[in-house]
């Protein structure tokens, strides 16, 4: 398996065929999106303009909103921000979502046409790594939607190195990896505690690996992306991965 890695803000045009991609957005879109799926959504609709989302909520009605724009604020006239302490303790019942933000959402959109896509997070990490092993890629690419201008990115590049040491049938140490989320040029920002919008209760749930069992996979339906959850079958452990007869395959 040939492991690489992309940077959001530097893509150029591809030159050639995707096989697997893990679209990475730590702070805070795959965070909030598994805890919205902790809190019984139904599916996710990643939609990547603002004009789209409330254009897919008149088409369907029982879907509540989330998202942000650039730099954390949320986005006026949706139901909830991009936070995932705001989820915690909410009911939605078997209700869609639909998700709308500046970074991870945009990297969906630009590999919607990869073989297999995931939205990943320090939550899902180990999940994702099981996922894509089950489905034997010959190259994964590992991408990094958190590096701006003003922002070092590091929160996903840890999530994207905890993930490829997995793959590569390491036993890596997740308390480290969450110490670089914290540590991030945009995990101080939340350390800070002095904007509402990157409350520091967030950036706790965000460094917290593989809280979720699951992986977030991302499907086509009538022309739209979907997020669902799946749980992989196998266990990863110190290099190897239990197949469903449960004999141990070097990964």
């Amino acid at each position: 398996m040939r492991i690489r890695r992309l940077f959001l803000n530097r893509l150029v045009a591809l030159s050639e065929p995707v096989d697997a991609v893990v679209v990475i957005d730590v702070l805070r879109s795959f965070t909030t999106a598994a805890y919205a799926f902790a809190a019984g959504a139904s599916t996710i609709y990643p939609v990547e303009t603002i004009a789209g989302a409330f254009r897919l909520q008149r088409r369907v009605p029982d879907a509540l909103t989330t998202g942000a724009i650039g730099g954390g604020d949320p986005i006026p006239g949706f139901d909830y921000g991009n936070s995932p302490s705001a989820l915690l303790g909410a009911s939605f019942a078997g209700r869609p979502l639909i998700q709308t933000t500046a970074a991870g959402v945009r990297g969906l959109t630009r590999f919607r046409g990869a073989r297999v896509l995931f939205a990943g997070s320090l939550v899902l990490g180990r999940a994702t790594a099981r996922a894509l092993l089950e489905r034997q890629p010959e190259e994964v690419c590992l991408v990094v939607t958190g590096e701006w201008v003003d922002r070092d990115g590091d929160e996903d590049i840890a999530c994207a190195d905890y993930i490829e040491a997995l793959l590569r049938g390491e036993n890596p140490d997740p308390q480290l990896y969450a110490a670089r989320v914290r540590d991030s040029d945009f995990g101080r920002r939340f350390q800070a505690d002095d904007n509402p919008n990157l409350p520091a209760s967030d950036l706790a749930l965000c460094a917290q690996p593989d809280r979720f069992d699951f992986a977030l996979l991302v499907t086509h339906s009538d022309g739209r992306l979907q997020l669902e959850r799946t749980r992989p079958g196998g266990e990863l452990r110190h290099g190897l991965r239990l197949t469903e007869s449960s004999t141990p395959a070097l990964v």
